[in-house]
């Protein structure tokens, strides 16, 4: 398809492309790919020994184990396998916001079209969710030529609309995924964030391996505005004036610790949580990831969303801290 699109932009894929992606844990699928599948077949990497037995290959006998033992062993290989992928995109009203040059929902959808062009890309396959306060679309994971498009004409007549439930959408999606993979979800997280967690306990539960990307306006962290401003709640009818400097302080803390406490629950539980501001450089943003990702790669990882339970445990921090009401601004002049 063509790479004209709005959502599609050359820059970023041109960072990315190069870098890929791979899975962190074991992944399941049948097709050749970067990624290590738990099933056992025939490929170029050693997994182990096995004892023969009536019906295996004679090709796959070690001869040299014979020699020394007497003993008739099997090679065992670890079967290289595509990943299958899931991005997960919040639709919801408060993506809407936005002041520069793009919105949150612009943002995140082309952070969703450029790690879709890269996996498949990378020969492995990727789905599509998109969701408020509940799942709107599904594109299933596929790898074919024709799924980049189908995941750019979804992004492109999506409308952000609604109220936002993380949580129950995440329940859905472990309903419906039945094999392991990889899911990015990329979201405000203006939501109920127990809900939340306890959405992301049952995916590790599953076996899925789990990014999160959470793109929010500069506006919503830093409160800039001087005059009076008229807020509106994005995903719903209430409305407040106020004088933002009377408050900007205590509210910039209690952003702080909100976007601070999911970043300790999801690193406690070895989830990737990458914070992106909406007028970042996307490309030098993902490509700075993937790079850090490459470099961890291996190293231990910790438990599971599910072994945080009430405020915290375990490196989770204190309770959960009220999140900041989502809202679109109006700026009025003081009279």
């Amino acid at each position: 398809m063509s790479e004209q699109n709005a959502y599609l932009r050359p820059d970023v894929l041109a960072r990315i492309t190069k870098l890929g992606l791979r899975a962190q844990r074991v992944v399941e699928g049948t097709i050749s790919g970067l990624h290590k599948s738990p099933m056992h077949g025939l490929s170029v990497e050693f997994a182990d020994y096995r004892q023969y037995t009536a019906g295996d290959d004679l090709k796959r006998l070690d001869w040299r184990v014979y020699a020394r033992t007497n003993r008739h062993f099997i090679k065992e290989f670890e079967e290289e396998t595509n990943l299958r992928a899931t991005l997960v995109l919040d639709a919801s009203a408060s993506m809407k916001y936005g002041r520069g040059a793009m919105t949150k929902f612009d943002y995140a959808a082309t952070l969703c079209a450029s790690m879709a062009h890269m996996l498949i890309k990378q020969g492995d396959a990727v789905g599509l969710a998109v969701f408020d306060q509940q799942q709107r679309e599904l594109l299933r994971p596929s790898g074919t030529g024709s799924q980049l498009a189908k995941i750019v004409h979804t992004l492109e007549t999506t409308q952000p609309d609604r109220e936002t439930d993380v949580g129950s959408v995440l329940k859905e999606l472990a309903h419906r995924l039945n094999r392991r993979g990889l899911l990015m979800i990329v979201s405000d997280l203006l939501c109920d964030l127990d809900l939340f967690y306890h959405g992301l306990g049952r995916l590790q539960h599953q076996g899925h391996e789990i990014i999160v990307f959470q793109v929010l306006d500069r506006d919503e962290i830093e409160l800039p505005f001087q005059d009076t401003v008229l807020f509106k709640d994005l995903e719903g009818d209430e409305q407040l004036f106020a004088e933002p400097w009377a408050f900007r302080k205590a509210y910039q803390e209690a952003m702080g610790e909100f976007i601070g406490e999911v970043q300790r629950r999801c690193r406690f539980c070895g989830i990737d949580h990458v914070l992106l501001h909406s007028d970042d450089d996307l490309s030098l943003a993902l490509s700075h990831y993937l790079h850090r990702r490459q470099r961890i790669a291996g190293i231990g990882r910790g438990g599971r969303m599910s072994s945080l339970t009430g405020g915290g445990g375990g490196g989770g921090g204190a309770a959960t801290p009220s999140v900041p009401a989502r809202a679109s601004t109006d700026t009025e002049a003081d009279a």
